[in-house]
């Protein structure tokens, strides 16, 4: 069963798709490294979380550097998409993020969505994983 489009102008759109959820994703990352930024000496509770803090700001440069060359098509957007995927799933840092903040948009503060979402999340970054890789060897050929 093949789930890639046929065509390259296709794949084009997915990808030119996939980045601007990227960008999506980094705007709604902003208000974090902001919050991160001016609550860090208040993190104490692990060392764990303030590698997880420090890794956010070079993890948002690599997203958005590799945003913008998944959107031209180049090279060096798949290889850094490749570099970032184990970090993504460490840091949470999910291409469909936002859908996690949908019970909260709707007011409904249950707790049990969270984790339903979050598996969602996980499983979509997984798919655009192997999107990715045979969308990239497609346009190689």
């Amino acid at each position: 069963m093949n789930f890639l489009p046929n065509t390259v102008t296709n794949m084009r759109y997915l990808f030119r798709s996939l980045a601007i959820l990227d960008l999506i994703t980094l705007i709604l990352m902003s208000t974090q490294l902001y919050n991160i930024a001016l609550n860090y000496q208040e993190i104490t509770l692990k060392l764990s979380d303030k590698v997880v803090a420090i890794a956010m700001f070079p993890m948002f440069l690599l997203v958005l550097v590799g945003a913008i060359g998944l959107f031209l098509i180049k090279k060096f957007g798949f290889i850094l998409y490749y570099i970032q995927f184990p970090f993504r799933l460490y840091l949470w840092v999910f291409t469909f993020g936002f859908i996690t903040l949908l019970p909260e948009a709707f007011a409904v503060y249950d707790d049990k969505w969270f984790g339903i979402l979050l598996k969602v999340c996980f499983t979509a970054e997984v798919i655009r994983l192997y999107l990715t890789i045979r969308g990239h060897l497609k346009l190689v050929k």
